[in-house]
């Protein structure tokens, strides 16, 4: 296990296997790490979709016991992993177009597998688009990632809530930056993860532009127990997130996530 931090509170694990290899994932699954003893949770698969070697990696925010255990684990340990499950980031549609990639906090967590297979691929893709935001400079994943992305024909947009010492970058919420890019409707996929809140106001940010809400994609969270769709406990609606999602297009997405749970 290899151990990277990223933020004041979040890791990310690099899982390699001691036995058989699970099987591979696709961009947009997740698995259920488990820290013995303690617990077990769902967290996205953030590593490189491509990569055949067995090796996963998860980037954790520690906000409980479980994820805390897993972000303090010593290089060595042994962390209980199991999947992949749920839906994935549908990036076939997007190819030959342009595809735009938002992402909230650690939100882009979720986006960085599909942001590494475009990557891998980029010819597949006419104009490819992250606009990642966080509260501050401090709180940004993956800043030895985003040159490389850049390098590669990702335009990536950052921006912080509010304004920071030493940043020169955008400031302001993921929404504003959103409303400034060009786009071609007809021709734009989107991928999108982060609070909920968020993730709402960007889909009308999307939706303003005249991105169909059918091609929009969001990935959602519950309280995911089983990974299975047996234990109920991540549903939404006529969704049960670990079996029907967490990707989900906003289409079917919109109407649970404006519908009041009793």
């Amino acid at each position: 296990m290899r151990r990277t931090v990223e933020t004041r509170d979040s890791v990310t694990l690099e899982l390699a296997p001691r036995g058989a290899a699970l099987p591979g994932f696709r961009p947009g699954q997740f698995m259920m790490l488990c820290a013995p003893g303690i617990g077990e949770i769902p967290i996205s698969a953030c590593g490189d979709p491509t990569r055949r070697d067995g090796v996963l990696e998860h980037t954790v925010r520690s906000v409980g016991p479980a994820s805390a255990a897993l972000s303090d684990a010593p290089v060595g340990a042994t962390v209980g992993v199991r999947g992949p499950y749920g839906t994935t980031w549908d990036l076939g549609t997007a190819a030959g177009g342009d595809l735009v990639i938002v992402a909230g906090g650690v939100g882009l967590a979720a986006v960085r597998a599909p942001v590494l297979a475009v990557r891998a691929d980029r010819a597949r893709f006419r104009t490819v688009t992250l606009v990642a935001g966080a509260r501050n400079p401090d709180e940004i994943l993956y800043r030895r990632d985003l040159d490389d992305w850049r390098a590669a024909g990702i335009d990536v947009v950052l921006t912080i809530d509010q304004p920071a010492r030493d940043w020169t970058g955008a400031v302001g919420f993921v929404t504003e930056a959103l409303a400034r890019l060009r786009v071609d409707p007809p021709r734009t996929r989107a991928l999108v993860c982060g609070p909920e809140a968020m993730m709402r106001f960007s889909v009308r940010v999307l939706e303003g532009h005249g991105v169909d809400r059918r091609h929009i994609q969001v990935s959602l969270e519950r309280n995911m127990q089983c990974g299975v769709g047996v234990c109920g406990h991540c549903q939404l609606g006529e969704l049960l997130l670990c079996r029907d999602g967490p990707v989900v297009d906003y289409a079917v997405a919109g109407p649970l996530l404006h519908t009041r749970e009793l």
